[in-house]
């Protein structure tokens, strides 16, 4: 098979040459009709790599896109968002002729300069978790970020005044929320696979710390706990979040504690030997964490045993 070859989109007005569409209006921001798209990729050896962000609601037929670890028909409602840098794949499901509509929305980093969202677009955990968790959209949704892209093109496509950037900057915050709202919704939906997921979080920790070489180990961190459940670090976060209250973090802390206990209340070892035993490389950082947790010092816990 040959190697797929990964475009790397440094521009929008890039972006347009490449998929056989006018100059954008504007080089920072553009709003596409994804049926004028003309995209090379027919034969399943599309890949891409933006070096800005994209938004997309999509009716794609007879085709198939490879987004962080999961791979998407794209139907009815579906949609999601990528932030610079991450990679994608697209391919032809079928032999037969590709079909598009939707629509896709591209703002370079440098068009949010010097406004709010500049900074708190980082606040939207979509960016980071949508490469495993695309939003699928109810019909009143759906319609609702229609009305808000519309919006959108409209002022795209009017004449360029000083008004321009922010009123499309108040436009854009507005289906950003609206998503982060619809996400959470999906979350809620979806209790049965994300009980799954906190199953399997907790068979995890179990199993971490049940193991005798959790010294040389360290203590288990987010990022592996999310490699080894094939999520994102923000998407485990926010799932356990909607769920138990807690983040990925405290349900590790919740775990070691427990683990603690059990040491501190059937054997003799010695403060520093369960801390050690336990990942910490100081038996001060166990003992301070301990009683934030428990409002006792260890010692103190063993000692209501006795």
């Amino acid at each position: 098979m040959a190697r797929k070859k990964i475009y790397h989109i440094k521009s929008i007005s890039q972006y347009h040459e490449l998929m056989g569409l006018p100059r954008p209006r504007h080089p920072l921001i553009s709003v596409i009709d994804l049926s004028q798209i003309r995209h090379p990729g027919h034969d399943g050896s599309l890949q891409m790599m933006f070096d800005f962000y994209s938004i997309s609601l999509k009716r794609i037929e007879n085709v198939t896109m490879r987004y962080g670890q999961q791979e998407y028909g794209f139907s009815d409602g579906l949609m999601y968002f990528m932030a610079p840098g991450q990679v994608f794949g697209i391919g032809s499901s079928t032999d037969a002729p590709v079909r598009r509509s939707g629509m896709l929305l591209l703002v370079h980093p440098d068009f949010l300069w010097h406004t709010p969202l500049a900074t708190g677009i980082r606040r939207y955990d979509f960016f980071d978790y949508s490469v495993h968790e695309a939003l699928y959209l109810s019909d009143t949704e759906e319609a609702i970020i229609q009305g808000v892209i519309q919006n959108i093109s409209q002022e795209y496509n009017s004449n360029i005044d000083k008004f321009t950037q922010d009123i499309i900057i108040a436009q854009l915050e507005v289906l950003l929320n609206y998503s982060e709202r619809f996400y959470q919704r999906q979350f809620l939906t979806r209790k049965k696979a994300s009980h799954q997921l906190l199953e399997q979080l907790e068979e995890i920790l179990t199993r971490y710390f049940d193991q005798e070489d959790i010294a040389t180990r360290g203590l288990p961190t987010v990022q592996h706990i999310a490699a080894t459940l094939h999520v994102s670090p923000n998407y485990l976060s926010s799932t356990l979040k909607t769920l138990t209250g807690q983040t990925t973090q405290q349900h590790i802390h919740e775990k070691l504690i427990a683990k603690a206990k059990q040491q501190l209340s059937t054997t003799d070892l010695t403060v520093s030997q369960i801390a050690y035993a336990l990942g910490f490389e100081h038996s001060q950082s166990f003992s301070k964490l301990f009683k934030s947790k428990t409002n006792l010092s260890p010692l103190e816990f063993r000692s209501s045993f006795n």
